[in-house]
């Protein structure tokens, strides 16, 4: 389970960025990840609410948002979304050719694992931002 360590990554990263802009708690957290990560939304939900415990970010709500997976094809000169569902280690991999002609692809899209925003509570006044 790879969630673990890319929850714990994230947690760093956002209690250094809370304690840089001197936050009381850290509210929300949005994430983006790519579909080309494999990660499950429902186990980093999970693992989330179980690794914040006891951390400035403790009852902060995670907002997962899956990125589409976007190949180039060279033989189409064109890009495409690949679309699938992969439900684990039980499915075989999704092919990264193109949908159109069959041909190999570069990935462009869909590997990202990007905190895009947190929202925090201020010491003090109670502003949040």
């Amino acid at each position: 389970m790879h969630e673990s360590g890319i929850i714990s990554r994230i947690i760093a990263t956002v209690t250094q960025a809370a304690a840089e802009q001197n936050a009381a708690a850290v509210l929300e957290v949005e994430l983006l990840i790519g579909k080309l990560t494999f990660l499950d939304p429902a186990w980093l939900q999970q693992t989330y609410q179980t690794l914040t415990q006891g951390t400035i970010l403790e009852g902060s709500m995670l907002h997962v948002q899956e990125g589409e997976a976007v190949v180039y094809c060279s033989n189409c000169a064109a890009e495409r979304v690949l679309e699938f569902s992969f439900r684990g280690c039980e499915e075989p991999l999704p092919s990264f050719n193109c949908p159109a002609c069959g041909a190999e692809t570069e990935i462009l899209r869909g590997t990202e694992c990007l905190i895009k925003g947190i929202k925090i509570k201020l010491f003090g006044n109670g502003d949040e931002i």
